[in-house]
């Protein structure tokens, strides 16, 4: 293991969930290096969730409000970083070329993309076959300097402040909701970053979750989400709310962490709520490559659907644009519905099947 590393850049620029399973790295470089500075490159918008890591003391972002980052700029943006070394986690030829030009002496990444070149520490895995989960993948990374730690030791963590709390508790009392009341939130959503169980699927279990009449149901969702939040709150019967792009990260985190129960597809908020120690339930496409055994979420109590008995190479699910899928709906609302009381404390889900 190298003993002079000061200055060390992890490269993660693409969305919510990917920077939260790959902000354990930190943790792990931090306890080896206690003595070095890490920071991350990152996208502005994840930018709270990294800001909210006791492990990373800089951030640098490929965008500004008027898009991407020039890249000449951007390459003497990394070269005042100084870095010893950087891990790619997400690999883009882009971002491996100005670290390249940067002259940062180490530079971490794949064997396996033509521009690997640029990568003089090789790492050679292909994540699409999912033999390991993303958090493992990139800690992998790290194994080019001679470190190999458990990842059941670095689970994802989101820190909810006392304050933050206290400004969502006062939001969701303005809407309503009663200090206390358990919550379930339904999150139908997820920017198509998977093939999603439908809308519609969503709004049967949320009409059986309405005839439980102890707890509240919270249909969310991001911008651009507000049709698909809307059919699902519809169902959730007179004592639902709906709560749509109202959130920032961290506040959102604190608004998960509220609820008994989170449900949703794969995205981002479903590791926001892992994270926050709240139940999960996910749902999981069958390709490998956006599978739950690659994607699921780090979290002691959750339950995870995938569809059962249907061609894991189905075309009609395999475009990178087929967000809804055929096969999803086959995950049947009735069995979802009780793995959701299954999970709920015991106050609550008394007297239900």
């Amino acid at each position: 293991m190298p003993d002079n590393i000061e200055r060390i850049l992890i490269v993660r620029t693409d969305r919510i969930g990917d920077v939260i399973l790959t902000l354990p790295m930190a943790a792990v470089l931090k306890r080896h290096y206690p003595q070095a500075g890490i920071s991350m490159l990152i996208r502005r918008y994840t930018s709270e969730l990294v800001k909210n890591s006791p492990h990373v003391e800089d951030i640098l972002y490929v965008d500004d409000e008027k898009g991407p980052v020039p890249m000449l700029r951007l390459v003497e943006v990394v070269k005042r970083g100084n870095f010893d070394v950087v891990f790619h986690t997400h690999p883009r030829f882009r971002i491996a070329l100005l670290t390249f030009l940067a002259g940062i002496p180490l530079r971490v990444g794949t064997g396996y993309r033509w521009y690997s070149f640029l990568f003089n520490r090789k790492v050679y895995e292909h994540r699409k076959d999912a033999k390991f989960h993303e958090l493992e993948y990139n800690l992998h990374l790290i194994r080019a300097l001679g470190i190999d730690d458990d990842p059941g030791n670095v689970n994802p963590t989101i820190d909810v402040s006392a304050g933050m709390s206290a400004r969502v508790e006062a939001h969701l009392r303005e809407l309503g909701v009663k200090a206390g009341e358990p919550l379930i939130i339904l999150h139908p959503g997820s920017h198509g970053s998977a093939r999603n169980w439908s809308p519609e699927k969503f709004a049967e279990l949320a009409r059986l979750l309405a005839a439980n009449k102890d707890v509240r149901i919270v249909v969310t969702g991001g911008s651009g989400e507000e049709e698909i939040a809307q059919e699902v709150y519809s169902n959730a019967g007179p004592n639902a709310l709906k709560i749509v792009d109202a959130f920032s990260l961290l506040e959102y985190a604190a608004f998960v962490k509220r609820a008994s129960l989170f449900v949703a597809n794969s995205t981002g908020t479903l590791h926001i709520a892992a994270a926050v120690g709240t139940p999960v339930i996910g749902f999981f496409p069958q390709q490998a490559s956006l599978s739950a055994k690659r994607w699921g979420p780090y979290a002691a109590k959750r339950t995870l659907f995938t569809p059962r008995d249907q061609r894991a190479d189905c075309m009609k699910c395999a475009g990178r644009s087929a967000e809804r899928c055929e096969c999803m709906d086959t995950i049947n609302p009735e069995e979802v519905y009780r793995a959701a009381i299954a999970l709920l404390p015991l106050s609550l889900a008394g007297g239900h099947p």
